[in-house]
C-alpha cells in the first residue's frame, strides 16, 4: 500500500491550473481561456479545471513577484495545461523581429508561462502545451519561432512549405478537420503513446518553430517539415506539446483521447506525491 497522500484531503479529483489570456471585451481587458479547453482538461483529462489569471499590469495591482506567484500556483496544481490562443508569443523573448503592426500580442501572459513552464520541468509537475502553449515551451528553453511560417522556406529535405492556416470563413468543422499527417519520430514518446508512426492533424497556426531549444525533443513533423510535437529532455514528469489542437472534440479522435487520458494519469500520479 502506498504511504503518499494527496495534497488536499478530500480532493475529489486532481487540479490542473490553465493560465489565462487577457482579452478585450469593449473597453475592459478580461481573463479568459476557451471553453474547449477547459472541456478536454476536465472531460479528457478526467481533472478538475481552473483558471489562472496572469499578471495585472495596472498599477493598483502592486509589484508582481512571478515566482511567489509560481509557487502558489504550484502548492494548487498538480498539472498545467497551456492552451492555444489568437495571440502570439513576443518576439523579445527569442530575439526575433517587431511583430508587423496589426498582430495581437499577450505579454501578461507571457510573464507568467514562460517561468512556469521552467519550473513545471524542474518540479516534475505535468505539463501539457497547446499551439501558442507549444511555442511557449520551445521558446521557454531557448528556441526561436517563424512569426509567419507559411512565408519560410520549408526544412532541407522536405516538402514545399503549404499554408497551416485556416480558412476564418470556413465553418469550424471545417477549420478544425484534418488538415496534413504527422509523421513522428521512431521510438519517441509520441509513438509510443499512440501506437502509431503516423497521424492525421489539424491546422490552425501561423507561428511556427524555427530553432527547436537545446531541451526540445522533436517527436513529430509534417510533410513540410513543420515541427508538430515534442518531449523535453531529460524532463522527470510528463512534458508534451502539439503545434495541432486535441483539445476540438476530442471524444471522437482516439489520438486526442490518449493524449488526454495519459496527461490525466500523470496529474493524478503526481496529485499522490507529497506536496512541494
Amino acid at each position: 500500500m502506498s504511504n503518499k497522500s494527496p495534497k488536499r484531503a478530500g480532493s475529489k479529483r486532481p487540479v490542473v491550473g490553465i493560465p489565462c489570456d487577457v482579452k478585450l471585451l469593449g473597453p475592459h481587458p478580461f481573463h479568459a481561456v476557451g471553453e474547449k479547453y477547459i472541456a478536454a482538461v476536465e472531460g479528457g483529462a478526467g481533472t478538475k479545471p481552473i483558471l489562472l489569471p496572469v499578471p495585472r499590469f495596472a498599477a493598483e495591482a502592486g509589484p508582481f513577484d512571478v515566482q511567489a506567484e509560481i509557487d502558489e500556483i504550484l502548492s494548487l496544481c498538480d498539472g498545467i495545461f497551456l492552451p492555444g490562443s489568437h495571440s502570439n508569443v513576443h518576439p523579445k523573448h527569442y530575439a526575433g523581429p517587431a511583430p508587423r503592426d496589426g498582430v495581437l500580442l499577450d505579454e501578461q501572459r507571457d510573464t507568467l508561462t514562460l517561468d512556469l513552464i521552467r519550473a513545471c520541468v524542474e518540479r516534475a509537475v505535468p505539463l501539457f502545451c497547446v499551439c501558442r502553449g507549444f511555442q511557449e515551451l520551445n521558446v521557454a528553453f531557448g528556441g526561436s519561432l517563424h512569426q509567419h511560417i507559411h512565408e519560410i522556406p520549408s526544412e532541407p529535405g522536405y516538402a514545399p512549405r503549404f499554408d497551416h492556416r485556416e480558412d476564418k470563413d470556413a465553418p469550424l468543422d471545417t477549420q478544425y478537420g484534418f488538415a496534413h499527417p504527422v509523421t513522428l519520430t521512431k521510438g519517441g514518446q509520441f509513438e509510443k503513446l499512440l501506437g502509431t508512426s503516423e497521424i492525421q492533424v489539424n491546422s490552425l497556426h501561423g507561428q511556427g518553430i524555427a530553432a527547436p531549444a537545446p531541451r526540445f525533443i522533436v517527436e513529430g513533423r509534417a510533410a513540410d517539415g513543420t515541427v508538430e510535437a515534442a518531449s523535453i529532455k531529460d524532463a522527470t514528469g510528463f512534458a508534451l506539446g502539439v503545434q495541432w489542437h486535441p483539445e476540438w472534440q476530442y471524444w471522437t479522435n482516439p489520438v486526442s483521447q490518449k493524449l488526454f487520458k495519459a496527461f490525466g494519469d500523470a496529474v493524478r500520479d503526481a496529485a499522490l506525491a507529497p506536496a512541494l
